[in-house]
């Protein structure tokens, strides 16, 4: 899951991007309002983590105007506005949730579940195509109920192709969801991931969409492994 952070304290902004990096999110970290809604609008974030009093633009008015813009991208406002009467403004301005600082990190992650299971329309963190289960809280994996072991980026790459079944990704896309705006990604990285997928778990999970980027079929559609 790609993650924006838009946080202009240096100490707690980076303490939330080492936590959320731990918990094999991919994140964006930009300080100001402005920054912020450059990148809301060029779109790719699962879910945008957005202070309210920050620089150059307030955070409410970010949302306001991301929403007016038509992006429907889920928003958990964290900030130390705590009345009830700044919270509804928040809220009101197209928020999904709102956490008043102090916070505890894993109340964070929590709503940055919950949020994701909104957004897939789920109701269980599980994750399940076929034969193959993916918990993003236990970050596990089993094939036939088997324990699958992955590294963290192809964990990732498994997460975003399984939860977007049925849409092919491009190849920017997809390293975008696993190296964020790095610019020394190696040109066969993204390959050699995918080939230890297809390894790990079966050839055909993931199918090359040639020219375009990668797609995981539905499962009424897929070629799923013979038990």
């Amino acid at each position: 899951m790609r993650i924006l952070l838009v946080e202009d304290d240096e100490l707690l902004g980076e303490g939330i991007r080492d936590a959320l990096v731990r918990g094999h999110y991919t994140v964006e970290w930009v300080r100001d309002g402005l920054q912020g809604l450059a990148a809301i609008r060029a779109g790719g974030f699962d879910i945008v983590v957005l202070d309210l009093g920050l620089p150059r633009l307030d955070g409410v008015e970010v949302i306001r105007r991301a929403r007016e813009g038509g992006d429907a991208t889920p928003v958990l406002v964290l900030s130390a506005r705590d009345t009830p009467e700044q919270r509804i403004a928040g809220l009101d301005a197209g928020a999904d949730d709102y956490l008043i600082k102090p916070f505890d990190i894993g109340e964070l992650f929590a709503r940055l579940r919950a949020l994701g299971r909104r957004q897939r329309g789920a109701a269980s963190n599980l994750m399940v195509h076929g034969p193959v289960s993916i918990d993003p809280v236990a970050l596990s994996v089993t094939l036939a109920g088997q324990p699958v072991v992955l590294q963290r980026r192809e964990f990732m790459l498994l997460s975003k192709l399984v939860e977007s079944t049925g849409q092919v990704l491009s190849r920017r896309q997809l390293e975008e969801t696993l190296y964020g705006w790095e610019g020394d990604v190696e040109s066969n990285a993204l390959d050699v991931h995918i080939h230890n997928l297809r390894k790990k778990l079966y050839p055909e999970l993931i199918r090359t969409i040639r020219g375009v980027g990668y797609t995981v079929d539905p499962p009424d559609q897929a070629d799923l492994p013979q038990a």
